[in-house]
């Protein structure tokens, strides 16, 4: 436990909570990495829809339903975990929601396209909520000046669970193959281990962190009723929280354009550069190599360097990273993008955890988290349909896609510059007005 360093930490948390709330992390990044980026999403549009000429929107019209449902719960059970002190039991309800859905893709099988929309959309949802819940125990484990160490711990560890996960799902990719059996049999095979793999890693979240939010202590109670009733009410204290809506504005347009990374690169590899299964889930395990690296070492540097300037770097470098892939014809390149995307994606999303923490009041964790939660996941909503909508009025070109997505991460550094931090960390502290 001495890679948790006790002076990062607020008094009274253990080095053990901090690695329980990062196995959170460790579990649930097989989830994205096998169904989301490796393996599920390209066999959806090969296998369950046939390469269809719809198939690549269809896939995101699956996640933007699944990501709507979120936006019209997240403020709203953010706010009620905040009044009532249930953070973790509602965050137990989200992870076996998601492994069973998780479970529930095992039987895609060509032509049951309705099957997979209707468990990719239970998982993903159950995921997303999943995903805000375990962010609003940061601010309660780690002291504000290392949010962004903190913050930096539990990403990088949770890229080792992605790649456990997607190293076991290619062990079980390449003895089928070996055995001559089609994709139809094995896929399944890899929804299953991580299923598991995120119902047994999860454990330790809930046997040792603690719950330290007290029922009654937010304003959810009064305040959070509905999604919408507590948007409009964050939306009226806008003059004192102004610039945390700003960070929304800006995670809004940078998740959207990390959005597309995680939901198409498969996609993107196989339909573009001629990628088979094993190099596809080879070239995620890069990825996920460089995002471990890329969180773990850009969280230090974050509290040294400060929130906005840190964010402003990895937004650059998603920049770099868009103009390779959409330019770049050689394999090489390709892989040269896909490091830089591994580096930026950890670090970048690490980046936007912690300075929520830095903006939220300390009695409003889990509501805050749920509007930021809402933010991502319109993102997710508007990003990849965008790129599949792309495709689908091109016919195919995922080159001029993946381009278009590079304008996201260009917004996102305009409004970054709006955003002022240390007023943001002043509101966050300053008096309640009644």
């Amino acid at each position: 436990m001495a890679l948790f360093d006790r002076s990062a930490l607020n008094p009274g948390v253990a080095p053990r909570e901090v690695f329980a709330w990062a196995m959170y992390d460790f579990a649930n990044s097989g989830y994205t990495t096998v169904v989301l980026t490796a393996v599920f999403n390209a066999y959806f549009v090969g296998a369950v829809a046939g390469n269809a000429p719809w198939a690549t929107l269809a896939w995101t019209l699956a996640l933007a339903a699944s990501n709507a449902l979120v936006i019209v719960s997240a403020p709203a059970i953010g706010a009620y975990a905040d009044a009532h002190g249930v953070k973790k039991r509602l965050l137990l309800l989200s992870t076996v929601g998601c492994v069973v859905g998780t479970a529930g893709l095992a039987f895609a099988q060509p032509g049951t396209v309705a099957l997979a929309v209707i468990a990719v959309i239970v998982s993903n949802y159950f995921y997303s909520m999943g995903e805000g819940l375990i962010a609003a125990f940061l601010p309660e484990i780690s002291r504000r000046e290392s949010l962004g160490k903190v913050s930096g711990w539990g990403w990088s560890f949770g890229y080792f669970g992605g790649m456990l996960t997607l190293g076991l799902s290619l062990a079980v990719v390449l003895s089928s193959q070996a055995a001559g059996k089609p994709a139809s049999e094995f896929v399944p095979l890899t929804m299953l281990v991580t299923a598991v793999v995120f119902a047994l890693a999860a454990i330790p979240t809930f046997v040792m962190l603690r719950e330290r939010a007290s029922p009654g202590a937010g304003s959810g109670a009064r305040h959070g009723r509905t999604a919408f009733e507590r948007l409009r009410h964050t939306w009226r204290e806008s003059a004192r929280f102004r610039d945390f809506r700003w960070l929304l504005v800006c995670g809004f347009f940078y998740q959207a354009g990390i959005s597309v990374v995680i939901a198409l690169a498969a996609v993107y590899a196989e339909q573009v550069m001629g990628f088979k299964q094993v190099q596809t889930m080879t070239l995620v395990f890069l990825v996920n190599i460089a995002s471990a690296a890329g969180a773990f070492l850009f969280g230090y540097w974050q509290d040294r360097l400060g929130h906005k300037r840190a964010l402003a770097i990895t937004l650059w470098g998603w920049v770099l990273m868009v103009s390779l892939a959409a330019l770049g014809q050689s394999v090489g390149l390709f892989w040269v993008a896909a490091t830089v995307a591994g580096l930026c994606m950890g670090s970048s999303q690490s980046c936007g955890r912690a300075m929520v923490g830095a903006m939220t009041p300390p009695e409003r964790l889990a509501e805050f988290y749920g509007l930021w939660t809402f933010s991502v996941r319109l993102s997710a909503i508007i990003g990849p349909v965008t790129y599949g909508l792309v495709t689908w009025a091109t016919v195919g070109n995922h080159r001029l896609a993946i381009g278009v997505t590079g304008l996201f991460f260009l917004v996102a550094l305009v409004v970054l510059r709006k955003i002022d931090v240390q007023r943001a960390e002043g509101a966050a502290h300053a008096p309640r007005s009644a």
